[in-house]
């Protein structure tokens, strides 16, 4: 599956070091979930994953997950 996460308005705000924030956060709940981060790359508006994932897990499960933890792990990095 290729995910595209957009910020809100196309807002240019991510940085280098935002982007391995959410990488990281991907990696680490595609590890407790059980699916695999393929590929991770991003723009200041937008990141790209590529993900492979077993039937089990629902879409909706992965990418309420990854944009959950995400969100969390990037306000708190200020």
């Amino acid at each position: 599956m290729h995910l595209v996460c957009v910020i809100k308005y196309r807002q240019k705000i991510l940085t280098l070091t935002s982007l391995k924030t959410i990488e990281d956060s991907f990696k680490e709940v595609a590890e407790k979930m059980g699916f695999e981060i393929r590929e991770f790359n991003g723009e200041s508006d937008h990141v790209h994953a590529l993900i492979e994932y077993p039937p089990k897990i629902s879409i909706s499960q992965i990418v309420n997950s990854l944009k959950g933890v995400s969100s969390r792990r990037y306000g708190q990095s200020g």
